[in-house]
Order: C-alpha cells, then sequence, then structure tokens
C-alpha cells in the first residue's frame, strides 16, 4: 500500500466547493447591483408626482450595502450547511463501495455492492467492483481445486514408488528387479510428465509475453507432420487418421505458446479416439471478421455435454473416452489449451459431435 499524506476530505472538499460557488454567485450579483446603482442619480432627489423627497445614489448604495452583506453571510452558511449534507447523500455509495471492497478476502468474496438506483457514475463503479469480484471468486475458487488437485497428482506417483519399494522390501526373495525397476521408472515418468504440463500452464498464464504474426497453419502443418511421424496412438490396431487442410490464418500472438496450443490439441484428439478406425480432421482458416481460425475434428464415443464443459478445467478427464494403455495425459491439456486462448484474448469453444467425438475450434485476434 502507498503511504499517503492525510488531505481534506471529499465530502470537505466538494462541501467548501458549493459554499465557494455560492459566495461567488452572490459577490457577482453583488458587483451587478452597485454596477446597476451607478445609473441612479446622485444628491437629494423630488418625486416629480408627489414633490416629495425620494432616496438618491448615496442612500441606496447605503441599504444595499448594508442587507447584501448579511446576504453573502447567508450564502456562506446555506453553502457550508447545504453541501455538508449534498455530499454526504451523493458520497454514501463511496462508503459502501469502500466498505465492501476494503474487506475483500478470501473468506468474504461473496460479499457484493449491489448498489441500486438509476445508472450513473457510482453505479457503473459499483458494477465494475462487483464484476471484478466475481472474476476474482472464480479465480480463487478455481486456484484452491487446482491446488488439491495437483497436490494429489503429485503426491500419487510418490506414494506408489514407495509402496513398490515397501513390497519389494517385504519380499526380497521373490522380487522382480528388472519389473520392480520399470515400474518405478513408469511411475517417475508420469511425475514428470505432470510436472512439465503444470510447468506449461503457469508458463500460458503469465504475463508480458512477445506477440508477433503467426500463421496457425504454418504451425499445424508442423504439428501434424509431427504426429504422423512419432507414433503417440501406441497399441492401436489402427491408428487414427489425420486429414489437415491448411488456409492461410495468420493471429497475432507468441509463437511458442501456439505451437503448444497445437500440439495439445492434435495429441488429445488423436488420444482420445476409437481403438479403431479413428479420424482426426485439423483445418485452419481465416474467419470473415478476420480471426485467425483453428478447427479440430474428432470421432470418438459419445460424449455427455455437461461433462465437455467441464474439460478445461484442471485434471478433469471424460472417463469414458477411450484411453489406450500408453496414454500419458494427465488431465491438463485442454487447461493449458484455455489458458493459451485466454492470454491471446481469443475465444474458445469445445462441443461434443454427433456421432461421438469433439468439435474444437479456436479463434484468435489476427496480426
Amino acid at each position: 500500500m502507498i503511504a499517503r499524506r492525510r488531505g481534506l476530505s471529499l465530502r470537505v472538499s466538494l462541501t467548501l466547493s458549493y459554499a465557494g460557488f455560492l459566495v461567488v454567485a452572490g459577490a457577482v450579483l453583488f458587483g451587478v447591483g452597485l454596477l446597476a446603482l451607478r445609473f441612479v442619480p446622485s444628491g437629494d432627489l423630488l418625486s416629480q408626482s408627489t414633490g416629495g423627497w425620494a432616496p438618491g445614489r448615496g442612500d441606496l448604495t447605503d441599504v444595499f450595502v448594508k442587507y447584501a452583506w448579511w446576504a453573502l453571510a447567508a450564502l456562506v452558511v446555506v453553502g457550508l450547511v447545504g453541501g455538508w449534507f449534498l455530499s454526504g447523500w451523493m458520497l454514501a455509495p463511496l462508503g459502501r463501495i469502500t466498505d465492501v471492497v476494503g474487506r475483500a478476502d478470501a473468506a468474504t468474496l461473496h460479499r457484493r455492492i449491489a448498489l441500486r438506483g438509476r445508472r450513473n457514475e457510482l453505479t457503473d463503479l459499483a458494477d465494475a467492483f462487483d464484476d471484478m469480484l466475481d472474476r476474482i471468486e472464480r479465480a480463487v475458487a478455481e486456484e484452491s481445486r487446482f491446488a488439491a488437485n495437483a497436490s494429489h497428482e503429485l503426491r500419487t506417483p510418490h506414494a506408489v514408488i514407495r509402496t513398490i519399494v515397501e513390497v519389494a522390501r517385504a519380499d526380497p526373495d521373490g522380487r522382480d528387479v528388472d519389473l520392480v525397476l520399470s515400474r518405478i521408472a513408469q511411475t517417475n515418468e508420469r511425475a514428470i510428465v505432470t510436472t512439465e504440463a503444470l510447468l506449461e500452464l503457469a508458463r500460458a498464464g503469465r504475463a508480458g509475453l512477445t506477440f508477433e504474426p503467426v500463421d496457425l497453419a504454418e504451425v499445424a502443418q508442423r504439428v501434424v507432420a509431427d504426429a504422423r511421424e512419432i507414433e503417440l496412438t501406441a497399441p492401436r490396431r489402427t491408428s487414427p487418421s489425420i486429414r489437415l487442410e491448411s488456409d492461410p490464418a495468420i493471429a497475432r500472438g507468441n509463437a511458442a505458446l501456439l505451437g503448444q496450443l497445437v500440439s495439445n490439441l492434435v495429441t488429445n484428439a488423436l488420444l482420445h479416439n476409437l481403438p479403431d478406425g479413428g479420424e482426426v480432421a485439423v483445418r485452419t482458416r481465416t474467419a470473415p471478421d478476420g480471426s485467425a481460425l483453428l478447427e479440430i475434428v474428432n470421432t470418438g464415443p459419445d460424449l455427455d455435454p455437461a461433462r465437455v464443459a467441464t474439460l478445461t478445467e484442471p485434471f478433469v478427464r471424460a472417463g469414458d473416452r477411450t484411453r489406450a494403455a500408453s496414454d500419458r495425459g494427465v488431465g491438463l491439456g485442454l487447461t493449458i489449451v484455455s489458458a493459451i486462448v485466454r492470454s491471446h484474448r481469443g475465444d474458445l469453444l469445445i462441443t461434443p459431435r454427433d456421432g461421438g467425438g469433439l468439435f474444437v475450434r479456436v479463434a484468435l485476434p489476427s496480426a
């Protein structure tokens, strides 16, 4: 928090402003009155109708100045008193906003300002704070859920390794050293994959990235070529076929992260596919509004739309999707994709296909 010297409160400042405005307005009227009195003849005057005495400029000026000072004093009092109550009424919503925002912490994020009344600058400010609190509450909830899931995912491999070692120690004569080492290596590899995925997720959400024009078509071509060369689908009788339609789609983004995005989506489409005869279609194009589009469609089992809506959450997997023995996914692929899309201010759409599988569309701002 920035250390600030205490100054006049906004209420006092507004009160002084109201009083000052009234005094200035009264002074102007006072000056106009004196100027008007200059057109009155000076000296004693006689009334033309009655022949009696009539007040001259001096008499009128004396009376005007006498009561004008009382009027100015009254304006000062009215300005101070009225300004104090008026400013208090106007600034009352700020007190509620300050109270709610000042008390906001992990235990009170559910509180909202909920300022009533017609729309004005203060209601807009209150609504903006409420929207911010909504985002913070969701972010804290996701962070807590992510921390709990990450702790579980990172702790599980160590527990498995410890169990393997304890079982091997309990039966030194019957243990198979090669089998024990193989199982420890597999478990350790899974822990490494999980850790790397967590690092990628943190990197995707990091600010200060360097953006440049990136052709999604070139990225997709490279990823698809690697996927065809490296057998990501492991022990399946028939690997899913990949069809690529790469029309130019120039996006403004970070080349490394966009490469990770396309790779995660293609890998996800290959791994979560039919055991035999599956298909994956990858397409890049430029939308009519100029945004760069990446669309990936894969075959697979029928998926519940409610379940699909949660696939971007950390460590969430669609349990009914076919998973091969070589599948090393940890449930962070689509989470990383979602974080990358958000960091690029893009849109991500994931919907189940009729007949099974997924349709994924990523729309990114054009370069």
